[in-house]
């Protein structure tokens, strides 16, 4: 069996046990957000669409919010995310999240500073009257190399059915790389609690990076996800052991 079709075997017993662990999550009544926060090109859209290929498309959604209207940057932070939580039996899908107020927004400089350290004391409140409320959260920091972000990036350009991924903050990416190092570090160290840790996802392969997001998704939820095999923990593992791991 070569590389590639082991690869679309793994893939097909996962996306199996997904459907069979959202059966249950539906029929159980849980409610289920899925965060999934990293640089530019680190592969979330990838990730999202193997999770949801086959998922109920009643029951499921993923959010990708645009930048604040005028109206929206003067309310409560969390507010234009909350409509977007789950109800019982859901799924949701957040392709970048409230967690831009601690890596875009404070690097680009589209918050204050007393902005980024109000929000890094209110996140995990926010999240524990979440988890308080039966959801499950599984927080997804998928971290990629500075050479690897710069292959992507510039693959991206080459491509033309990758034109929306291109972005005019892409450049910047690149520029600022300690500045999202440095933001990455910050926001892992104050948002990490109990009810929602962050778990961190090597994403140079990207292949093995979503087969192990699965699995880490599967085993998280439980129920018949139960039954996944462990994700492999030199790619997948807790934020609180990340030091001297993640891309510098």
């Amino acid at each position: 069996m070569g590389k590639k079709s082991k690869y679309d075997a793994d893939l097909e017993r996962l996306q199996i046990l997904l459907v069979e662990t959202q059966h249950w999550t539906i029929d159980q009544g849980r409610k289920t957000v899925i965060v999934l926060e990293g640089r530019d090109s680190a592969g979330k859209d990838g990730a999202i669409k193997r999770i949801t290929e086959y998922a109920s498309p009643r029951q499921t959604r993923i959010v990708a919010l645009p930048k604040p209207t005028d109206r929206e940057t003067t309310q409560w932070y969390f507010q234009r995310y909350v409509p977007h939580l789950p109800a019982d039996g859901e799924t949701v899908l957040f392709n970048r999240s409230w967690y831009n107020r601690a890596g875009v927004e404070p690097v680009m400089g589209f918050c204050t500073p007393q902005q980024h350290v109000q929000f890094l004391s209110d996140a995990p409140a926010f999240e524990r009257i979440l988890a308080d409320d039966g959801i499950v959260l599984i927080k997804l920091w998928l971290d990629i190399s500075k050479a690897e972000q710069a292959r992507r990036l510039a693959e991206r350009i080459e491509d033309p059915l990758k034109r929306f991924k291109v972005s005019p903050l892409d450049a910047e990416a690149q520029a600022r790389w300690d500045d999202y190092s440095q933001a990455r570090d910050r926001m892992l160290a104050e948002t990490d609690h109990h009810p929602a840790p962050w778990t961190v996802v090597a994403t140079d392969d990207k292949k093995a990076a979503r087969l192990n997001i699965i699995r880490h998704i599967l085993r998280s939820i439980g129920g018949p996800g139960a039954a996944s095999d462990a994700p492999d923990p030199a790619i997948v593992f807790p934020a609180s052991q990340s030091k001297g791991r993640l891309a510098p």
